[in-house]
C-alpha cells in the first residue's frame, strides 16, 4: 500500500497540473508516483481475484481454472 504522503503528493501533482500546469520534473514525479499506485493496485485486485471461490447454486466450486492455477503458485512461492 501507498503511504498516504504519497497519495497525497499524487493529488497535489494533479490539481496543480489542472490550475497551473507542471515542471518537467514535476511530470516525471507524477508518472513514477502514477506507476507505482497502479502496480499496488493491481497487486491488490490479483491477491483479492485469487483468495475468492466460486460455487454455483448446487454447492459445487466452479472457480475457474486460471484462479485455481494462480492459487496453486502463489502457495509455492
Amino acid at each position: 500500500m501507498l503511504s498516504k504522503e504519497k497519495i497525497d503528493r499524487i493529488n497535489y501533482l494533479a490539481n496543480k497540473s489542472k490550475q497551473e500546469g507542471l515542471t518537467k520534473e514535476e511530470k516525471e514525479e507524477q508518472n513514477e508516483l502514477r506507476q507505482a499506485y497502479l502496480k499496488n493496485l493491481r497487486k491488490s485486485f490479483k491477491s483479492q481475484l485469487t483468495s475468492m471461490k466460486v460455487v454455483d447454486p448446487l454447492g459445487n466450486d466452479v472457480t475457474p481454472q486460471k484462479v485455481k492455477d494462480e492459487k496453486e503458485r502463489k502457495k509455492k512461492h
